[in-house]
C-alpha cells in the first residue's frame, strides 16, 4: 500500500475523510476516499501501489476485460455496448477535423477500437491486461500495446486520443497527462469519460455507489477538479456530455451492493432521476452519473 502526502491536483497536503467504501468486486476490503481541503479533489488514499494493483482486477465481474455474458449485469452491459459504441464514433467524428490517427488508451477487448477502425480511422490501442489485450489484437491487429510507454508510440502524434473510463485508474496521473499533451496534435481532440461523484445516483447510494469502485478507481473527478487538473497541463475542457446509460448500470450494481441483490425498480427510478437532474437545463452543466469531457490544447 502507498499513501499520498500531496494532492495530485493542487499539491497541497491537508486532507479530510470523505467516505469509506468497500471493494465489492474482489477483496471486500475497506478503502478510504479523502478530499483535499484546498481544491476539494477526491482520491483513494491509501491505495495499492502500481505493482500491487493487479490482483484487484482479477475477477470475472470486471466486465471490460472480457466479452462473456454469463449473468444479468454482463448481459445488460453487452447489450448496451454496441449502441454506445456507435454514439462514441459519432461524437469523435463530430469533434475532430478529419478521420486520421486515433489512440484508444485502456481499450479492453477492443470493441470500440475495432468499430472506429472500421469507420475509417487509423487506430492504435493500449491495454495492460494481457488477456483483454490478446482479444483486442485479434480485432485490430498488432497495434495494441501494454502501455503508452511502448517504443512504437514514442514518436507518434494523434488526431484523437480516447480514455473511456480509464483516467480514474492511472497511478502516474500527472505524468500521463503530460504524455497526452505531447502526443496529441495541436488541433487534436482528447476525449475523457469518468464517473461523476456529484451525480444524483452518487448521493442516493452513498458508500454503496458502485462507481467509487475502490481501489481500482484511484481518483473521483468532479467537473471542477477535472478542469483544474487538465488546465495545469495545458488543456482546456471545451464541452461536457452525458453518458445516459451509466446511471442505470451503476444503479443496478449499487442496489446489488446495498441489498445483496439487484433491485430493478429502484435502479430504474434512481437512474431516471439521475439523468433528469443531470440534464442540461437553464444553463446548468451536465451532471449525470458519468461525464464525457471534450478537451483541446490551450
Amino acid at each position: 500500500m502507498e499513501t499520498l502526502d500531496k494532492c495530485p491536483v493542487c499539491g497541497q497536503s491537508h486532507f479530510r475523510e470523505f467516505i469509506v467504501a468497500e471493494d465489492y468486486t474482489v477483496s471486500h476490503q475497506q478503502f478510504q476516499i479523502q478530499q483535499c481541503d484546498s481544491c476539494q479533489f477526491l482520491f483513494t488514499n491509501p491505495r495499492p501501489a502500481e505493482s500491487e494493483i493487479g490482483p484487484f482486477y482479477e475477477s470475472q465481474e470486471y466486465i471490460s476485460h472480457h466479452d462473456d455474458a454469463k449473468d444479468l449485469m454482463s448481459r445488460v452491459y453487452n447489450s448496451v455496448r454496441d449502441y454506445t459504441i456507435q454514439q462514441k464514433i459519432k461524437l469523435i467524428n463530430k469533434h475532430t477535423a478529419q478521420k486520421g490517427t486515433l489512440l484508444d488508451i485502456g481499450c479492453g477487448t477492443g470493441s470500440f477500437a475495432s468499430a472506429i477502425q472500421a469507420n475509417g480511422w487509423n487506430v492504435n490501442g493500449t491495454e495492460p491486461d494481457s488477456g483483454a489485450r490478446a482479444v483486442a489484437q485479434k480485432r485490430i491487429g498488432d497495434r495494441v500495446f501494454n502501455s503508452i510507454s511502448a517504443a512504437e508510440l514514442t514518436s507518434q502524434q494523434f488526431d484523437a486520443i480516447t480514455m473511456w473510463h480509464v483516467l480514474e485508474h492511472v497511478h502516474q496521473i500527472n505524468e500521463t497527462i503530460d504524455w497526452l499533451n505531447a502526443h496529441l496534435k495541436p488541433n487534436g481532440t482528447l476525449v475523457i469519460a469518468v464517473p461523476n461523484p456529484e451525480s444524483h445516483d452518487a448521493a442516493a447510494y452513498g458508500k454503496f455507489w458502485a462507481a467509487y469502485d475502490v481501489p481500482r478507481h484511484l481518483y473521483h473527478f468532479t467537473k471542477n477538479s477535472m478542469k483544474l487538473l487538465l488546465g495545469s497541463h495545458g488543456f482546456e475542457v471545451q464541452k461536457t456530455l452525458p453518458m445516459w446509460f451509466d446511471s442505470f448500470y451503476v444503479s443496478m450494481l449499487s442496489t446489488k451492493y446495498r441489498h445483496k441483490k439487484i433491485d430493478i425498480v429502484n435502479s430504474a427510478t434512481t437512474g431516471l432521476m439521475s439523468n433528469w437532474k443531470g440534464r442540461v437545463s437553464g444553463g446548468r452543466a451536465i451532471n449525470t452519473s458519468s461525464i464525457i469531457y471534450i478537451v483541446k490544447k490551450k
